[in-house]
């Protein structure tokens, strides 16, 4: 009975897969055809291949070029990533390793920042934006991923640290190291499984970011999710290169996700099992 259950939920969990895994499938696909073939109804699988919606991407046939707007998403994207990191980290030690008091409220006031719709807050911020002369600034968008994510990021990494033997940490202070040190050759290393899912999902988080990245941005400081908005055109939806542009836009996110699968993997279960 325990085989067919288990045999039961492992063909789920391929189901599961596949069905998310389609509609991936299916965009690749579609980017590798003409527009007049992927706009047809019902699909053609077997139509011919071509690159012209990727040589349409890139800009070759005379449209704009996508790379300052790949250059600025990933500015904004990594280095919110290492200023949340470097934030968290400290903050999170705080709540875990030398706990305040009421430190669950804490962790509940970080949360509770996240419930605010992000359209509430807009019109401010495009005021405050606007009267300092940072329209258009890629450091804008730095500034605010870092606090979009920051209480998340200290959220997750409360729970991942509070797995760092307190021993390890008490012989080290013993033999005279400083927190910096502490949380730099002791804390970090113990919980880089966590600390690495913590930067995925901030680095994911600010990738695909758009709302603020639309309303604030021009042309200097265009991200690549705003740059693929510029694909809907009132001539239409040319769905093979737009196709093309979300297939390329993705890859940054995919391949940060493989690279990173076995300390996401590691970092996801920290405290699953006591």
């Amino acid at each position: 009975m325990n085989a067919v259950r288990r045999n039961g939920l492992g063909l789920l969990a391929w189901f599961v897969g596949i069905l998310f895994f389609l509609p991936i499938a299916w965009m690749a696909l579609t980017s590798f055809h003409s527009e007049e073939d992927a706009a047809t109804n019902p699909p053609s699988f077997g139509a011919a291949l071509t690159l012209d919606g990727y040589r349409e991407f890139f800009g070759t046939g005379g449209g704009a070029s996508p790379w300052p707007s790949l250059i600025n998403s990933t500015v904004a994207s990594v280095a919110s990533t290492l200023l949340v990191l470097l934030l968290a980290l400290p903050a999170a030690y705080a709540l875990s390793i030398r706990p305040v008091k009421k430190w669950t409220d804490v962790l509940f006031f970080f949360l509770s920042t996240k419930m605010l719709p992000v359209v509430a807050g807009l019109l401010p911020i495009y005021l405050f934006a606007k009267n300092t002369d940072m329209l258009d600034n890629i450091w804008l968008l730095v500034i605010l991923y870092t606090s979009m994510n920051l209480p998340i990021a200290v959220w997750m990494m409360q729970s991942f640290l509070s797995e760092v033997p307190v021993a390890v940490i008490e012989a080290a202070r013993v033999d005279g190291a400083k927190l910096p040190t502490i949380l730099a050759r002791v804390v970090a290393p113990i919980a880089l499984p966590g600390i690495a899912a913590t930067a995925l999902i901030c680095f994911i988080f600010s990738w695909n970011e758009l709302l603020f990245a639309r309303v604030l941005t021009g042309v200097v400081a265009e991200t690549a999710p705003v740059f693929l908005t510029g694909f809907i055109t009132s001539q239409g939806l040319f769905l093979a290169k737009v196709c093309a542009a979300s297939l390329v836009i993705s890859l940054p996110v995919l391949a940060a996700g493989f690279a990173a699968q076995d300390k996401l993997v590691q970092g996801l279960s920290l405290g699953a099992v006591k």
